[in-house]
């Protein structure tokens, strides 16, 4: 059980920002000791707040993934930007997590501007430390520093560890005291239903090409337990006939390994044998319309 007869119990909301790719779902991740938020090269993977519950002895932190801010050109990633907004504006620590260079992209700026108008606690993570000589990071550190005073910079390797239990102590002295927010057992607040759908994207995310992801969503439209095992049955949906071609592949050998990679990880996810069952459909335009971006959860 959690202890908190002392009184010193901290539990909050903390809202991972930063751009595209740069490690906040590697983060999530790597603190939870689980995988639990879409990792893969291609950027803006990560489509909604994805909420992680990490409870300890004495504090709870609640990380929100959300979807990296960008210039959003369709109605799709400007609910994405929306939804990272509205996360921003209503959490406890904002964590900025940024790459070792020297150079302040817009899109940090533009999140620094919106740290500085909600007034909330602020630290930087500069993330993926791996890669560069320790004298790389002072310039960084400098720069950042001129656009926003931050309660602490944390150097760190998302991917490796590095740095990241001094990043959680930080996190939790900056939390509110009080009592937590979830059950101790908790690790997310959102449904395993959103889960399998993310292990399917994220299988397509690896296996396809550039445009496929992005044009695709994955709905769970049945989930039920049947003779010890889960039987599945998701669908993928894109929005054109070329692009069915390819999740599907010739002779359905694509659809094939996007469904055995996925339903290994579902396994270990749920800890118990699955049976899953994926089918492609062509939804025209379905990240240019409000109705089915509602119907798929986006807004």
């Amino acid at each position: 059980m959690v202890n908190e007869e002392h009184g010193d119990f901290h539990s909050g909301f903390v809202a991972l920002a930063g751009r595209p790719n740069v490690g906040k779902s590697t983060l999530v991740n790597r603190i939870l000791g689980r995988e639990l938020s879409i990792v893969t090269p291609k950027a803006q993977t990560t489509r909604n707040r994805i909420t992680a519950i990490h409870s300890m002895p004495h504090a709870q932190l609640v990380l929100q993934d959300i979807p990296g801010i960008h210039d959003p050109k369709t109605p799709l990633n400007r609910a994405l930007v929306a939804t990272a907004v509205k996360t921003l504006e209503h959490a406890d620590v904002i964590l900025l997590i940024v790459e070792p260079s020297e150079r302040v992209h817009n899109e940090d700026r533009t999140i620094t501007d919106l740290i500085k108008k909600s007034g909330t606690t602020s630290v930087l993570a500069i993330n993926k430390i791996d890669t560069v000589k320790p004298a790389a990071l002072l310039p960084v550190i400098d720069a950042y520093s001129k656009i926003h005073e931050f309660s602490e910079v944390i150097p760190i390797s998302a991917l490796h560890g590095g740095g990241v239990p001094e990043l959680v102590d930080v996190l939790v002295k900056l939390l509110p005291v009080g009592e937590p927010l979830f059950p101790e057992d908790d690790v997310s607040d959102l449904p395993v239903r959103f889960f399998v759908a993310e292990i399917v994207r994220e299988q397509i995310t690896k296996k396809t090409g550039e445009e496929v992801p992005y044009k695709t969503t994955v709905v769970v439209e049945s989930f039920q337990e049947q003779e010890g095992r889960i039987l599945i049955h998701a669908d993928i949906h894109t929005e054109r006939d070329s692009q069915k071609k390819i999740l599907v592949g010739k002779g359905g050998k694509m659809i094939k390994e996007i469904g055995i990679a996925s339903r290994k990880k579902i396994e270990e996810f749920l800890e118990s044998p699955v049976r899953l069952e994926l089918f492609v459909k062509v939804t025209p335009n379905w990240t240019r319309n409000d109705r089915m971006l509602r119907e798929f959860g986006y807004v």
